[in-house]
């Protein structure tokens, strides 16, 4: 059974929140990470792994543009994130990360960070939104469809080694 949606609030990002959303990040990807499958594949187990760039990753897009990415609250506390690019040019409006705290899961804030980021968008003129999720991500397989997004094409990501190991 579902349990009742949380009394979240839901607030633009402000750079006070890089830690918890780092903490986030790295719980709220692993197991669903292009980055942490290459590193499997290849047997890298030296920095940079996959948790440091995908942090540089997120952290670019939160310094290039603070307000275009929001944050879920409860009780003062951040429990999740999601972040945006609206490309006006394109009409096109990306969401390249959402995290939720595995405490909260299934109650309700991915949902509302969507929500949000879908309403941010739409009133920055964007025409289309984009979400992109692996295979492996079940979840998002689910959540996403529910929101109206509909599957356009699959990729297929190749690695290699280059130091002989």
């Amino acid at each position: 059974m579902r349990q009742p949606d949380l009394p979240l609030t839901i607030r633009g990002y402000q750079p006070r929140d890089q830690d918890r959303i780092r903490e986030l990040t790295l719980e709220g990807f692993d197991g669903v990470s292009i980055d942490q499958n290459a590193d499997a594949l290849l047997a890298l187990d030296s920095e940079p792994l996959w948790e440091t760039r995908k942090w540089a990753g997120v952290q670019a897009e939160l310094e290039a543009s603070p307000s275009d990415h929001f944050v879920a609250e409860l009780n003062g506390e951040v429990i999740g994130y999601i972040t945006t690019h609206p490309q006006p040019a394109a009409g096109i409006g990306l969401i390249p990360n959402m995290a939720v705290d595995a405490r909260y899961r299934r109650r309700g804030v991915a949902s509302r960070l969507i929500e949000h980021a879908l309403d941010y968008l739409r009133a920055s003129g964007m025409r289309v939104a984009k979400i992109e999720t692996l295979v492996q991500n079940a979840q998002g397989q689910t959540l996403y469809p529910s929101f109206g997004f509909r599957e356009v094409a699959r990729q297929i990501h190749y690695v290699r080694r280059l130091d002989d190991a």
